[in-house]
This record gives C-alpha cells, sequence and structure tokens, in this order.
C-alpha cells in the first residue's frame, strides 16, 4: 500500500520538511463505501440529521437531496492518525445551522415586483413539489435541531475562513493509500481523503504541469468577475478570492487533459453573461459540448430557501451547474435540482463526485476539479487552495 507524497516549493517559507504525514497510514483499514441513493422512508425516521445527509431521488426524477455532511463523515471515517489508532471525522454541524427569520417579508416585497423569470419559475415549481412529497414532521424536527443563531454561524464562518488562509504556492502532493490520513503540512493538521492529490498554484500554470494526463470528469468553480467580491476583496485584504475574465477561463488549457468520453461540469453565477460565456465561449474553446443546466437550490434547516426566489436578475436562492461533454457519456437528466442545507462557509460547493460518476462510462473515473477548495477521493484537486477546507478546525470527531 502506498501512503501520503507532497512535493513543491517551500510553504510559508519553510523547507520540503516542513510538510510531513502526521502519522502512517493504517494497514487493514476498510475504504471508502461510495453513496447510493435512497427513498424516502417513514416520517419517524427523517428527522433534520437524516435530511441534511441522507441521498433521496424523487420520483418525478428532477430533484435529488443531498447530504454534505453525510458525504464528507463517510469519506473521513477511520482517518489514519497512527498506526493503531483510527479517528473518524466529519464537518462541524454547526456550519449547517442557518436559518433567516427574514426570508418571509422579502418574499412579501418580491411577489409585488416585476414578474419571474421561465427559469425562475422552473426551479421554484420543482421545489413546491418537493415540498408536497417531504412528511410534515421533517420541518418541526429540522427547528429542533438548530444549533446556532445565523449571526453566530455567519461569525463562525468568517472566522474560520480568515484562520484557513495559506500560502502553499506551488506546493503539490497526495494520498495514494486506500484510507484518509491526518497529516502535518507547516505546522497544521489537514485530513487528506485516499486517492486523491492536489496542486497549489495559478490554475492555467498547474494544467500545464499535468499534460499527458487524461480525466474522466471536470468540475470547475471559477472565480467569476464580480463587483462585489472586489469591494469585499479590497475591505479585507485575507479574502484570497482572485477574480477572472471569462476570456482567461476560456484560456485555461484543459482540452488536452479530457478524455476522449468526458463529463465537464461548470458552477456558474446566475449572470446571463456568464452563462452565455460558459456555452459559448468557455465550452467551445476547451472542445466540449453543452448537454444542459441543473440548479442547486439552498434551504435553511427549516426547509426554506436561503432567500426569496427573485425577479429579473435579482438574487437567486439557487446556483447553477452548465453541463457539457466531450465523446460520448450516459444519458444526463435535463434540469435536474440538487437541493441541500448549504454550509456557511464562503464558495463552499457541494461535492459533486457521486452525483456525476453515474453518468460516465468509465469504471472507477477520474477527476480534476479546478479551483478547489477541498480534496475528493479520487480526484486531482488544482487552484489556490485546495487544502483550505482540509483543515482540522473545521472537522469535529465522531464518536
Amino acid at each position: 500500500m502506498e501512503g501520503p507524497d507532497y512535493n513543491g516549493g517551500p510553504p510559508h517559507g519553510r523547507g520540503a520538511h516542513a510538510l510531513r504525514p502526521a502519522r502512517a497510514c493504517r494497514a487493514g483499514a476498510p475504504p471508502v463505501e461510495p453513496r447510493t441513493h435512497a427513498q424516502l422512508t417513514t416520517p419517524n425516521q427523517y428527522s433534520l440529521p437524516v435530511f441534511v445527509t441522507t441521498f433521496m431521488v424523487l420520483s418525478m426524477k428532477l430533484c435529488q437531496i443531498f447530504g454534505v455532511r453525510e458525504y464528507i463523515s463517510n469519506v473521513y471515517r477511520n482517518v489514519s492518525v497512527s498506526e493503531s489508532v483510527a479517528v473518524s471525522y466529519t464537518i462541524s454541524s454547526k456550519l449547517f445551522s442557518i436559518v433567516d427569520n427574514k426570508i418571509e417579508n422579502n418574499r412579501k416585497r418580491t411577489l409585488k415586483s416585476a414578474s419571474y423569470h421561465e427559469e425562475t419559475i422552473k426551479v421554484k415549481s420543482i421545489f413546491e413539489r418537493l415540498l408536497l412529497q417531504l412528511p410534515s414532521t421533517v420541518a418541526a424536527f429540522a427547528l429542533k435541531s438548530k444549533l446556532l443563531d445565523t449571526s453566530a454561524v455567519r461569525n463562525l464562518a468568517q472566522k474560520l475562513f480568515e484562520s484557513t488562509v495559506f500560502n502553499f504556492e506551488e506546493l503539490n502532493g497526495g494520498n495514494n493509500s486506500e484510507v484518509p490520513i491526518k497529516c502535518i503540512i507547516a505546522e497544521n493538521h489537514f485530513l487528506i481523503p485516499p486517492h486523491s492529490r492536489f496542486h497549489c498554484g495559478n490554475v492555467i500554470e498547474q494544467c500545464q504541469k499535468l499534460k499527458g494526463k487524461k480525466f474522466d470528469i471536470l468540475i470547475a468553480d471559477p472565480p467569476w468577475w464580480n463587483k462585489y467580491i472586489r469591494r469585499l476583496k479590497c475591505a479585507n485584504d485575507k479574502l484570497s478570492y482572485s477574480m477572472m475574465y471569462n476570456e482567461d477561463i476560456a484560456s485555461i488549457p484543459v482540452k488536452d487533459l479530457l478524455s476522449e468520453n468526458c463529463l465537464v461540469a461548470v458552477w456558474c453565477t446566475n449572470a446571463p453573461s456568464n452563462i452565455d460565456a460558459v456555452k459559448n465561449l468557455i465550452f467551445p474553446k476547451w472542445g466540449v459540448e453543452y448537454i444542459t443546466t441543473w440548479y442547486w437550490l439552498k434551504l435553511t434547516v427549516d426547509l426554506k430557501p436561503v432567500c426569496a426566489f427573485g425577479s429579473g436578475c435579482k438574487k437567486q436562492p439557487f446556483e447553477r451547474v452548465i453541463l457539457g461533454k466531450v465523446g460520448n457519456v450516459k444519458d444526463i437528466p435535463h434540469s435536474k435540482m440538487i437541493v441541500s442545507v448549504p454550509s456557511a462557509l464562503h464558495s463552499h460547493k457541494p461535492p459533486l463526485l457521486d452525483i456525476l460518476s453515474p453518468f460516465v462510462n468509465t469504471e472507477n473515473s477520474q477527476t480534476l476539479e479546478l479551483f478547489a477548495r477541498y480534496l475528493l477521493p479520487n480526484t486531482t484537486s488544482v487552484g489556490f487552495e485546495p487544502l483550505k477546507w482540509q483543515h482540522i478546525s473545521l472537522f469535529e470527531e465522531i464518536t
């Protein structure tokens, strides 16, 4: 069994020896089992922890509830921390305690304004059908399970965001073993999933270094140019968000990294200019054919959208994933909606790996994720911050 390996330039000015495994991998630990879909059972079995952490495919085939915390719990089950000790971790539950009491008032004002876009009506309709299929007891359980008020959650997320700013540029490494590990990088502890690699630095430069490799799935969460983020960055130099113009994103040299049959997923804002750029600029430059658009609907723990559905170009409670392909992939459902309680961490998207993998024709598919802020099994993660949400401060032990 191969263990962790690390390479790259000195983080924070320290030499390569500042980067070392905290513990060796424990032989014989059970591999992480892939998640499966589960049908909705009885109301008594469906409290908030299950709602937040369980896959559910509705009979209409348009909506899938995705559990971020359960996915992470499965990935970091039996983390090797020494030759004889394994500990299981999950991401802090406090980060998902999101309740917004202002939603109802915002909704009343919005309904008096201009009509909804057809796309917004479609997402709203799927959500309303979802609510009809959920037991009435789910929301009550959700409210009882609230851990922090919204302001406390936001303060915690901001603290974690600022405390996990690291300069690991040009650092690369990974975990080739069958089990997740806990390791030390520049005197900080991180969790590294099995069969994962990371390349820290400029995405264009790091992709050039991957020349010769092929990937069956590509996931990208580009830092779209955004005036609001620009103002935040000017006000707080700890925000390491580096925005890119659409032409720069299109110039990322991924075309030769995609296998002959590859599924591509790009997170995109709801700005029409960015949506158009993905379909008519970025995908063509990457050699990718557009398939469809999926939506990620973000709910509070009491099963309400994180903000009201907006009219016109107003803020929406959903984000979109634009899907494309190279060659042949399995039939992709159109306009599918993924539903989850989001993490309060900035730009912390739900992992798409298990959702996308069934649609590629390759067993043990290899994934490339661009602009990553966390690591996934069987994935090469590229960007300035692929280790950001791997820091041990974000996790809690499962007892």
